[in-house]
């Protein structure tokens, strides 16, 4: 499911991203971009006030970044992305703003607060455990350096012989 973000929400509900940083926009894409390698779910980011508005040169194929014009907003900006929406089921709208949450709701697309975004992506999914070794295999396999010069010498790897 692709989410719709008020980005400056989102910031503003990160212990780790402060609204004053003049990077914040920056730091919150680079942290869609890390969500949407982990999730494979696309975001579409939007920020107040850009000069000029518009999509901007930070986006990807799978986070698209949009500053609302100097004079609208982004909440603005969101509502009309509502409105025009394809397949709206498939929609999640983050944002703290009242009107852009019900503007989703009336839409039937999924709504998602702020502060529970900045949280999901404060925690990445934990990785899959190791596959249980075979109980045939050694599980803690000791090298020697000798050992490590003889490979390395294999594959020419021009590593200096120890002496």
């Amino acid at each position: 499911m692709p989410y719709l973000i008020d980005g400056h929400n989102v910031i503003g509900q990160m212990p780790d991203v402060s609204l004053d940083d003049p990077n914040d926009e920056a730091l919150l894409v680079q942290k869609l971009i890390a969500f949407n390698a982990r999730t494979r779910q696309k975001c579409v980011v939007v920020f107040d006030h850009g000069v000029p508005g518009g999509l901007s040169r930070m986006s990807t194929k799978q986070v698209q970044v949009v500053f609302a014009p100097l004079r609208s907003s982004a909440d603005l900006v969101m509502i009309e992305r509502i409105g025009h929406a394809e397949d709206k089921a498939r929609w999640t709208v983050v944002s703290s703003d009242r009107d852009v949450l019900a503007a989703a709701r009336r839409n039937k697309m999924a709504v998602m607060a702020s502060a529970d975004f900045a949280a999901l992506l404060g925690s990445p999914q934990p990785a899959a455990a190791p596959a249980d070794p075979d109980p045939g295999e050694a599980s803690d396999v000791q090298v020697s350096p000798n050992d490590v010069d003889a490979w390395m010498a294999f594959f020419n790897q021009g590593r200096p012989q120890r002496k």
